[in-house]
């Protein structure tokens, strides 16, 4: 094993440009990374150094790095996560506070207009470019209001983009979505849709299914259901059409017969768009869910937040950030979150030179994915 660095360890992808890399990489206070599965990578201008083998490749040292050398007995550590896996740089879906460095998605927004809108009982739209963070605050969403700290509430999520292969074929496509929002249902303790959503289908047919379960469930259960539809613009045609005309159809009845709130989450504002079928042709004038009270853009990081986010890298492993890389990354990005992730990955755990071959680094022990 010798210690050159090469492209591919599974971070960041292969195509980011070299040279938005470079800048960050070169401004890494030059310190070894620390924690317990540990990527033994060095920053391109340091020497090669003799790698760790084995079990202890994965436990923390203390001081500098000496080959060879375990951390001696009661020796102090460095950073606070010699209890858990080491967190990195997200930059694949949802954010995962235990496995990623992260920004609690709800920090982000305002949460009181959130909560102010579900309690007036409202139907509004959230809608962000690509990897910003909106899953990742719909699933946070979720859970507070779950968590009965904000009031009674029910809430489920439901993602219907797998849908979208349906196209224009209502059928299939409302079958794939309550077949979705069952499981969602299932994975948080409920049951009910599971075990009805079949027979709905069947009885009222593609067209009114979902709206004919929607209420069915909530008169089954007293406690107000706030829904978060994730990836609406998915859809193509009639069976994006066919979704909003039913959920406008049940508005009148909640909070008693339909959900009290429901949000519709994509990358474009859903009020604002015709449909159009999949050979192009407008099948819906105007908006198909002019129910909706207002539509919430989710914005990208601001400067402080993308400084805390790289702090948290270096309270973990006790490798800085000089201030000119702080800098560097804020100027290049502007704070989009995933450009922001993936400088830093690139920067801190994707040790790679141009015209190396392909294949994972020569100084990386291990992961939680397996690659080595």
């Amino acid at each position: 094993m010798d210690g050159r660095c090469v492209r591919g360890s599974g971070f960041l992808p292969a195509h980011l440009p070299q040279p938005l890399l470079d800048p960050i990489r070169q401004r890494l206070v030059p310190e070894p990374l620390h924690g317990d599965q540990i990527l033994l990578r060095h920053l391109p201008h340091l020497a090669p150094r003799p790698p760790l083998r084995g079990y202890y490749a994965g436990l923390l040292l203390s001081g500098r790095w000496a080959a060879g050398r375990r951390r001696p007995a009661g020796a102090a550590v460095r950073g606070k996560c010699h209890n858990r896996p080491m967190r990195f740089f997200n930059t694949e879906g949802p954010v995962r506070p235990d496995d990623h460095y992260a920004i609690p998605p709800l920090d982000r927004m305002d949460v009181d207009e959130l909560l102010a809108l579900i309690r007036a009982k409202r139907y509004f739209v959230l809608h962000a470019p690509r990897q910003t963070g909106k899953t990742s605050a719909l699933i946070a969403l979720r859970d507070l209001l779950n968590s009965g700290e904000v009031g009674n509430f029910r809430c489920v999520n439901v993602n219907v983009e797998p849908a979208q292969v349906a196209r224009d074929d209502t059928a299939r496509g409302i079958r794939a979505i309550l077949s979705n929002l069952a499981e969602s249902a299932l994975l948080l303790g409920d049951d009910y849709p599971d075990g009805v959503w079949s027979d709905f289908l069947a009885k009222a047919g593609p067209e009114n299914a979902l709206k004919v379960l929607l209420a069915r469930w909530c008169v089954a259960n007293p406690v107000p259901l706030v829904l978060l539809v994730d990836e609406i613009d998915s859809l193509v045609g009639d069976t994006l059409l066919s979704v909003l005309r039913q959920l406008r159809a049940g508005y009148e009845q909640r909070p008693e017969g339909f959900p009290q709130s429901v949000v519709l989450c994509g990358v474009r504002d859903i009020r604002d768009y015709r449909i159009r079928s999949s050979a192009g042709e407008v099948i819906a004038g105007g908006s198909p869910f002019n129910v909706a009270a207002k539509s919430l853009r989710m914005g990208d990081f601001t400067e402080a937040e993308t400084r805390a986010l790289m702090a948290q890298h270096t309270e973990e492993t006790g490798q800085r950030f000089s201030s000119s890389a702080l800098d560097s990354v804020w100027t290049q990005t502007r704070g989009q979150p995933w450009l922001v992730n993936a400088l830093c990955a690139g920067a801190c755990f994707d040790n790679r030179r141009e015209g190396t071959a392909r294949g994972p680094s020569k100084w990386t022990t291990s992961t939680r994915h397996g690659r080595s």
